[in-house]
Parts: C-alpha cells; sequence; structure tokens
C-alpha cells in the first residue's frame, strides 16, 4: 500500500503538471511539461552528451565525499583525543560550518582556477565542518563506562578507540555519510555553475540560459 500511494502521488502530480501545461493554466514556456521534458531527454540521450554529464559529476561527487570522510574522520579522532585542542577549534568549526558555502565558490576559483579540483574542494567545503561536528558529538555520546573499563583493565586510549568508541560510533558514522553524500552533491553542482564547462551543473546553467525543457 506504501508502495502503491508512493508511485499515485507521483503520477498524479505529472498528470495534474501535464493538464496544466496544455490547458495553458501555467507558460509552458517557462514551465514546460512532462512530455516535453521526456522529448529534451531522449534527445539528450541521442546525443550521447547527458552520460558524459552525469559521469563527470558523479566522479566528483564520489571523490569528494570519499575525501571529506576520510579526513573528517581523521579530524574527529583527534580531537577526541586532546580535549584541549577540541575545546579550542570547535567555536571556529561552528563558525565555519555556518558560513555560507555559494559564497566561498567564486574565492575557490580565484585560488585554484578553474577546473576539476575546485569543483572538488567546492563539494567538499559544503560538507566538510558538519562532518567534523557530527563525528566529534557522536565520539563524545559513546558510554564513559565502557572506557573506564577498557582503562580499569590496562588498555590504553588507543585501545578504547579502537574497541569501544568506533563501534559504538557505527550509528552516527553511517548517518553522517548519508548525509554527507548529498551535501557533496550540492557542494559539486553549485561548483560546476561557475567553474565548469562539463557536468551536471554546467548542464543546467546552459539550459536555462538557452530555455532547455530540461534545465
Amino acid at each position: 500500500m506504501v508502495v502503491f500511494l508512493r508511485v499515485f502521488l507521483l503520477l498524479l502530480f505529472l498528470a495534474l503538471w501535464e493538464l496544466c501545461s496544455d490547458l495553458d493554466v501555467i507558460d509552458a514556456f517557462f514551465f514546460s511539461s512532462p512530455s516535453r521534458v521526456a522529448l529534451e531527454f531522449i534527445t539528450l540521450l541521442e546525443e550521447k552528451s547527458l552520460l558524459t554529464h552525469i559521469g563527470i559529476t558523479l566522479y566528483e561527487t564520489l571523490l569528494s565525499f570519499l575525501l571529506v570522510f576520510l579526513i573528517s574522520m581523521i579530524c574527529a579522532t583527534i580531537l577526541w583525543y586532546s580535549a584541549r585542542l577540541s575545546e579550542i577549534l570547535e567555536p571556529y568549526l561552528v563558525v565555519l560550518n555556518s558560513l555560507p558555502k555559494s559564497a566561498l565558490a567564486p574565492l575557490l576559483i580565484v585560488w585554484l582556477g578553474t577546473g576539476m579540483n575546485t569543483i572538488i574542494v567546492a563539494g567538499m567545503s559544503v560538507a566538510f565542518f558538519g562532518a567534523i561536528i557530527s563525528l566529534y558529538t557522536g565520539f563524545r555520546q559513546v558510554d564513559e563506562e565502557k572506557i573506564r573499563l577498557i582503562y580499569t583493565l590496562g588498555g590504553s586510549r588507543r585501545d578504547s578507540l579502537f574497541k569501544v568508541v568506533l563501534p559504538g560510533s557505527i550509528p552516527i558514522i553511517l548517518s553522517t555519510m548519508k548525509v554527507n553524500i548529498g551535501l557533496a552533491l550540492v557542494g559539486v553542482i553549485i561548483g560546476e555553475f561557475l567553474a565548469a564547462r562539463r557536468g551536471l551543473g554546467y548542464l543546467i546553467i546552459y539550459g536555462s540560459q538557452v530555455f532547455s525543457r530540461v534545465a
């Protein structure tokens, strides 16, 4: 029933969109319609350009996501190891995470030029600081009694990290990864808006300029 209702709502939305476009309730030139979008989609597939743009954006997104995950895990671990360092850096992480990431894109172009490196860094910038905060918070929420038990049995802080903190933080790590993959895609699209000649972001900007149905 849930699957049926999901599909029904989607089909109902598409049908209403098509009907409003055909009856001139909305301007089809600006809002397009499902049938026009489908025809444009087929045209892009026949030109063999859409899959190329999708592949480039997918590659940039996955690379940004993996770099964010690896670097944020390392940074969160370092902050967990050093309570003094975490107290010093935590306000800066909060401020950096609150910055509007789209405003950083022009600066990245000035610093790094136009190209894939700029787009990957733009994808990382959207998710990086939030990932560090989320992972570090998850590490701090692990049961202190279990960590104390490791120390009582002669274990080191490294033992408590690998045997208690990381296993106990797996739900937080997975939820952070699920959020980061979406944020990395957003950052990559923003970067492609400004500094790319290939990719879905470039295709969206180009389509909006020529009033393409898919844009």
